[in-house]
Order: C-alpha cells, then structure tokens, then sequence
C-alpha cells in the first residue's frame, strides 16, 4: 500500500529556506515589503518544493475570522430546502464564504450535536432551514449565542431575522384562484399546525378570504404526513360531505401535495376533473402529473440568498432591528384548478 508523505509544515518551509517562521508567515500573510527580494526568492522555492499548503482555518482564526457558515436542515430529502441550500452556497460563493451543511433529520439528539460541532469549528453565524423543524428541535437553537437567521419559521418569544415566503399574500392568491374558478366547496389540509407560524399564517388568509365568500363552504383538516389511510379517509369524507358541490383541496406544502396526489389515485378521484388540487410548492413532476398541479411557486434561491445577506450583515456588526424579510410568491395554473363541469 502507498503511503502518503506527511503535509509539509510552516516549520518545514521555513527550515527549506534557511529562514525563521515570522519570515515565511509574513510571506504568506501579503507582508512582502518586509522581506528581501532573495528571501522571497527562498521561500516561494520551499513552499513549491514542499508542495505546502496553509490551513485556511488556522489562518483565519489567527485573524479572529474563519469565514465558515453553519447550515442546518431538518430533512434534505425536502426540494424546498434543496433549491434553499442552492441559494445559500450561491451568496457564499459571492461573499468568500464556506458552508458547513448539517442535516438534523428532525432528530433532537442530532441538532443539539451538530450545534456544538459548528461552534467547535468557530462558524461565524448560522442558517436555519427550519421548513418540516419539529418544535422542541427549534426550541435549542436559543441556546446559540451566534448570529443565526431562520428561514420558514419563527420561534416564539426568539428574536431573530426571519427570511421566507409572504404567506398570507399567498395563501389569498391561491384561495382566490379556486373561487374564481367557481369552486364552492373547499378544504385546506397541513399538517399538525402546532405552532408552525407559516401553516397559520396561510390558513387564517384563507379563511379570511373566504369570510367574503359565505356561498363557499370551507374546513381545514391536519393530517401528518405519512399516514396515508388517515389521509384517504379526510380525502374521501370531505368529498362524500360536499356531494354535488365543485371540491377542491389547497395542501400546505409541497410534501403532502406528493401524499395527496398518491391517496386521490388510490380514491380514483381525477384531479382537474372529479376534484380541484392546488399545492404550496413548486414541484418537478407537477406538470406531468395528469392534467398538471396547479402550485404556488416560492422563490426558494432567492430566500435562500438573502438569508444569507442577512446573516452576513448580522456577522458584520449590523446594528438594525430584527426583522422578517418575505417574498411574493407566483401562481402556476394548470389542469388541476380549472373549472370543473
């Protein structure tokens, strides 16, 4: 088996050179002007001979700065907080920062765990993708002292910059679609509510559009997301109870649009024919799925980018108040909310 030569040392270039550490250190550190042109010379010679490279971590926490942002994420398998990470890693790349993704998993155990690895590693600050976060997770993070935004949530009596969707502009939008589109018996399905700012958020504008139309029926149900003969049965009963009315369903978010489409084939109840279907999220498959799922499309990177502005902001000494920074979301009609006959 090859075995790899140890790395070279600041101590191995300098004694290459035949100079001290303060000299290479002031080499690499841009401090030319202190040294002489056949110094110079030296070095740069033992550094390629060598094939050294300087730790970037150990440079940076000599200046008092690593320039690493800590991410984490309750469930990557979630496209939200995919197309949120893109737009992360994007404003870091721009920003000469790094990031360190941490996936919880949505396991109390493994947040608190990866909250100290960060801080052992000395990030500056930290996001937060909170999207499907369970509370008692969320609940630790105000025990971190770093500059730390969140995206999708707040936290209760937790002051903190707060970057995601404008959920009420949103849910009125969507809520309106159907309306106009003369369905009279509607249902809007989460799951648990808790104390999930974002599902409230959308389900109070929905009612309070609705409350200026009492020709439309409407009731909510929550349905955690993987128990689908739960799910079937809200599904169903909520199209026997409106039997000649034009139903449709607004699902909270993109997850649980994929576990309703899946629970109204096995009901066979055609979306844009038998049944309405609007989902938060945009989804890949929704096009191609039947007639098309009409979605409410985030601007995911673009949460995602500012999140970080934000922090970075924060890191830099930002004295402003917090604040809750929301984006418009965009309406994707397809076949799925067209007027049914």
């Amino acid at each position: 088996m090859k075995i790899r030569p140890p790395r070279a040392t600041i101590s191995d270039v300098a004694h290459a050179a035949r100079t001290g550490k303060t000299s290479v250190s002031r080499y690499l550190n841009g401090e030319l002007h202190l040294l002489s042109a056949g110094l110079k010379a030296r070095i740069e010679q033992a550094i390629a001979d060598l094939s050294y490279r300087p730790s970037q971590m150990a440079r940076g926490l000599k200046r008092g700065r690593t320039r690493l942002i800590g991410l984490i994420i309750a469930d990557i398998t979630n496209p939200y907080s995919v197309d949120v990470m893109s737009g992360i890693e994007a404003a870091c790349r721009e920003q000469g920062f790094t990031l360190l993704m941490c996936n919880t998993n949505n396991e109390v155990d493994l947040e608190q765990h990866y909250l100290q690895l960060l801080s052992s590693y000395q990030v500056e600050g930290i996001v937060v993708n909170a999207v499907g976060m369970r509370e008692e997770v969320l609940n630790h993070l105000q025990q971190s002292l770093l500059p730390m935004v969140l995206i999708d949530r707040k936290i209760p009596d937790f002051p903190c910059d707060v970057v995601g969707l404008n959920n009420a502009e949103a849910a009125e939008t969507a809520t309106r679609h159907l309306v106009d589109n003369g369905y009279d018996a509607l249902l809007f399905l989460s799951e648990p509510l808790g104390s999930v700012n974002t599902r409230r958020e959308r389900l109070h504008a929905f009612r309070q559009l609705l409350a200026e139309h009492p020709q439309v029926e409407h009731e909510n149900t929550e349905v955690a997301l993987h128990q689908p003969a739960a799910l079937d049965q809200a599904l169903l009963a909520f199209h026997q109870r409106h039997t000649g009315k034009r139903c449709a369903v607004m699902v909270a978010n993109g997850a649980l649009t994929l576990q309703v489409a899946r629970s109204l084939q096995r009901l066979n109840l055609h979306w844009g024919r038998d049944i309405g279907l609007l989902g938060f999220d945009e989804l890949e498959w929704a096009a191609l799925a039947g007639v098309g799922i009409t979605t409410l499309k985030q601007p995911t990177w673009q949460i995602g980018f500012s999140a970080l502005e934000r922090l970075i902001a924060r890191i830099e000494g930002s004295g402003l108040p917090v604040a809750e920074q929301v984006f418009s979301g965009e309406l994707i009609v397809r076949g799925s909310s067209q007027p049914l006959n």
